[in-house]
């Protein structure tokens, strides 16, 4: 498996042991890591810190067309917001773990240009399980349900 995957899998295994919501995320740019997160709504209390969000934060501000030569990993299709942001920044590459659990905006990314890989990770898809059989409210007001 794919080491940049794996460091947003334990992104995300991180998110849950710190009791937050388990989707994590990394920024790489030519082989290496810029920018790691998870969500962080719970940690944080914020409304705006899903995975992508967090990892962007932590890449800090960057070239304009650093941006454009990045792929963006995380362990759970993209929701609108991130997806926006995926496309604000001009990020042409996403991989992601499972879009079983929520279908996030990869139509919308795929239609503006952005090459989609859907790896359909088990790992992925038993965290998301778990954590929304343990916690459904606090899933369905991150998915804004």
């Amino acid at each position: 498996m794919d080491e940049f995957f794996l460091a947003a899998v334990k992104e995300a295994e991180i998110g849950i042991s710190e009791g937050g919501i388990p989707i994590g995320s990394v920024l790489v740019h030519n082989g290496k890591i810029l920018g790691r997160g998870h969500n962080k709504r719970v940690q944080k209390g914020s409304v705006i810190l899903h995975g992508e969000m967090d990892a962007l934060e932590n890449a800090g501000r960057l070239p304009a067309s650093v941006y454009k030569e990045c792929v963006l990993y995380t362990t759970l299709s993209p929701c609108p917001m991130c997806s926006g942001t995926i496309l604000l920044y001009g990020i042409p590459k996403v991989v992601i773990g499972e879009h079983k659990t929520f279908l996030g905006a990869e139509k919308h990314l795929q239609e503006n240009g952005v090459e989609v890989v859907v790896l359909d990770d088990q790992r992925c898809k038993d965290l998301m399980d778990q954590f929304i059989a343990e916690k459904p409210e606090l899933w369905n007001e991150d998915i804004g349900v």
